[in-house]
């Protein structure tokens, strides 16, 4: 493990088993907190690459969103606007 700039790591590399498996390594586990059974959200960008999030941080973002609704609209169409 390297960490590259403050809170910023490079974990080395990781092989894609024939099941589409991979294993994240033991000193990413650790510095992210992650224990078997911890469920993880897959998300994706094709120009950018795949990040692998905590479901428990997608979920407190997601109750975020739906505690400022009052605000989403105006976000939204500011966002659209661009």
């Amino acid at each position: 493990m390297t960490e590259i700039k403050k809170g910023k790591y490079f974990f080395g590399t990781v092989k894609l088993g024939e099941r589409g498996q991979i294993v994240i390594p033991k000193e990413a586990r650790v510095v992210f907190d992650m224990k078997p059974g911890d469920n993880l959200v897959l998300v994706g960008d094709e120009e950018k690459g795949i990040a692998i999030v905590k479901a428990d941080i997608v979920k407190d973002l997601a109750l975020k969103i739906l505690e400022n609704m009052n605000n989403f609209d105006d976000i939204v169409k500011s966002d659209l606007k661009k």
